[in-house]
């Protein structure tokens, strides 16, 4: 097989764990176009954002869970960023993804949620590794979450990323609306909506009566626009937000640049800290 005909490489993680039923949907996606590896964490890794393994040693274990696919799969007992780091100087070595896909995440990691997504961080260490990569999440939080509605569109999102490319520098934050009697609309490329968690940390008490937190509350829409990823899953649409590494708030920058003294006279520097 020649260099242009050959399956495009696609390398599968996820937060949720190599066993989540999301991921085999992902596996199960991606075969029909490429070659597949699967690097994923042992366990859920869900909420972790883009935390990496330094004070620990990581563990990497070949899994048989997609043999029967033969698909190649290992479990790692890092972050989804760590699986991907992994899977790029380890696993695949000399060998170059042609795309990354993670998810998909057992419910939604539009708008402020990205942040503290595990599903998003390893799309973002990929884009980090100069790979084009794509996060699929599910509005739907339930183990046993249909994932079926949302195939035909996934694998569509993945060969047109392959077909036409993902910018530079840039992961693909996607969300697919929860199954329900009426179709999916289509599909919406959207910004991310401003939003947030109004969050309550609720005290209470263990059986040896010793108090601890646990952490609550309800998301609030702060965004009317009809162009964002909120708007457009609320009205049965898939969102695909372009996400990017540079957190650089080139707006801020504009306004401080402006206000802000940053040629200070030393004298009054040094009068001040006198």
């Amino acid at each position: 097989m020649t260099a242009h005909t050959r399956k495009p490489l696609i390398l599968i993680s996820n937060d949720d764990g190599i066993t989540a039923p999301g991921i085999a949907t992902l596996v199960r996606v991606m075969r029909r176009i490429g070659e597949v590896v699967v690097v994923a964490p042992d366990s859920p890794q869900s909420g972790m954002g883009h935390a990496i393994t330094i004070g620990n040693p990581l563990r990497l274990d070949a899994s048989t869970i997609f043999e029967d696919e033969g698909v190649e799969a290992y479990e790692c007992s890092g972050t989804p960023a760590d699986c991907v780091k992994l899977a790029k100087h380890h696993v695949l070595k000399d060998r170059q993804a042609d795309l990354v896909v993670s998810g998909i995440n057992h419910g939604s990691n539009s708008s402020v949620n990205v942040l503290y997504s595990g599903t998003m961080s390893a799309a973002i260490e990929a884009a980090i590794e100069g790979l084009p990569a794509i996060g699929f999440s599910l509005c739907d939080y339930g183990h046993d979450a249909d994932f079926t509605h949302a195939e035909p569109w996934i694998e569509h999102i993945a060969r047109q990323a392959l077909k036409n490319g993902i910018p530079v520098g840039t992961a693909l934050n996607v969300n697919i609306p929860k199954k329900s009697e009426e179709a999916l609309a289509g599909i919406r490329l959207c910004r991310q909506a401003r939003a947030k968690w109004q969050e309550k940390f609720d005290l209470r008490h263990d059986p040896y009566k010793r108090p601890y937190y646990w952490l609550i509350g309800s998301f609030v829409n702060l965004d009317q626009g009809e162009d964002t990823d909120e708007w457009a899953l609320a009205n049965n649409y898939i969102s695909v937000v372009a996400c990017q590494y540079d957190l650089t708030a080139l707006h801020g920058l504009t306004e401080m640049n402006a206000s802000w003294d940053l040629t200070p006279d030393h004298a009054t520097l040094a009068k001040r800290h006198a």
